[in-house]
């Protein structure tokens, strides 16, 4: 099938004029992103991991009042509890050099209920990261006229999802910004196939289409993609210096500045490994001898020094106010609206393709 089969059937599939799909970045994708990139032809998206069922419903109500195009709602697959503590005790020892902690977050909020907002929203995918969705609930996306976009790092883990019923899966490289989709934790620091080796492979071996993520972030990126085997592209980094992705200056000034070297993997934000700015607070992880808590251990006790953070201000470097993600292609990131952006990476890319 030629490039332009496999773009044309893929945004005819799911009502998109460009092959362009916002990564559903949890913590960095407010509506306004969302649906300034839908309203562009591409598919907004929401990351919503960290929301109790009323923030998703606000999610979804604003995005509604702002678009009616197509876009995805995205969900962590949960690890199984760690043992023991999880680390927590030694974690917290290494988190005390950073300031006083602020009082206990309250309860997470409950997977089966966030599947539930998820379903009754009806958006036109649900996507997955760290693992696949249970028989019983693709059964019920499916049976909602819903489609599922599962996101793998390596080839077994795309062929599982396949087997599961995903209609579509998202090949992550090791490039992306973010948390790394590995299905098995410990695998995580170890696993790293570059999006280069990752899209062919998955191309190849798949009878579903192939989204290609990690280090897209201008047109070359997108043209090489789409010639390696994927029928569309999904874009994060490249979002998140525009004006409706509302990120923190700091945390927007060093993307711009971001060397492909100088972003790091680590798992000092939560405890899984995810691709960040090399900070002060990643670096002294980096330099402990004492690994971060397990997750979601250790995104707990991150939450519950940032609420204490006030107290730590001048007596050295807090913890991060945010996480700093960047991908590998996060210097290319342009300070635009995103629908110019989204609209640019097609026209760019198109050009390439056709001459």
């Amino acid at each position: 099938m030629t490039v332009a089969a496999r773009v044309a059937g893929f945004c005819e599939r799911y009502g998109l004029d460009v092959p362009i799909v916002q990564a559903p970045m949890a913590g960095a994708c407010p509506p306004e992103l969302a649906i300034a990139v839908a309203e562009a032809g591409g598919m907004g998206a929401g990351g919503f991991v960290l929301d109790q069922p009323a923030a998703i419903r606000d999610w979804v109500r604003r995005f509604r009042e702002g678009s009616s195009r197509a876009f995805q709602m995205n969900l962590w697959i949960p690890d199984a509890p760690p043992h023991g503590d999880g680390g927590e005790a030694a974690a917290r020892r290494v988190l005390e050099r950073f300031g006083a902690p602020g009082e206990p977050g309250g309860a997470p909020p409950s997977f089966d209920e966030q599947c539930e907002e998820l379903l009754a929203a009806a958006p036109t995918a649900i996507s997955s990261i760290m693992g696949v969705f249970a028989p019983a609930m693709v059964e019920r996306i499916h049976a909602a006229g819903i489609a599922w976009f599962a996101c793998a790092t390596t080839l077994e883990e795309a062929l599982v999802a396949e087997r599961a019923g995903a209609d579509a899966v998202v090949a992550q490289g090791i490039e992306a910004g973010g948390h790394r989709g590995t299905f098995e934790p410990d695998a995580a620091e170890r696993t790293g196939v570059g999006l280069l080796a990752l899209v062919p492979q998955l191309a190849d071996a798949l009878t579903v289409p192939v989204v290609a993520t990690g280090g897209i972030a201008d047109g070359r990126t997108v043209a090489a993609a789409l010639v390696l085997g994927a029928s569309a592209v999904q874009v994060g980094t490249a979002y998140l210096r525009a004006p409706e992705a509302g990120i923190a200056q700091g945390w927007a000034d060093g993307l711009a500045a971001a060397a492909p070297e100088t972003s790091v993997l680590t798992r000092a934000y939560s405890g899984r490994p995810g691709r960040a700015l090399s900070t002060p607070f990643v670096e002294a992880w980096s330099a402990s001898d004492t690994p971060p808590a397990r997750y979601p251990v250790q995104r707990r006790l991150v939450a519950q020094w940032r609420r204490g953070r006030a107290d730590a201000e001048g007596s050295g470097p807090g913890v991060d106010a945010v996480n700093q993600w960047a991908g590998q292609s996060a210097r290319l990131a342009r300070p635009e609206p995103a629908g110019q952006v989204t609209a640019q990476l097609w026209e760019d890319a198109r050009a390439l393709l056709s001459g």
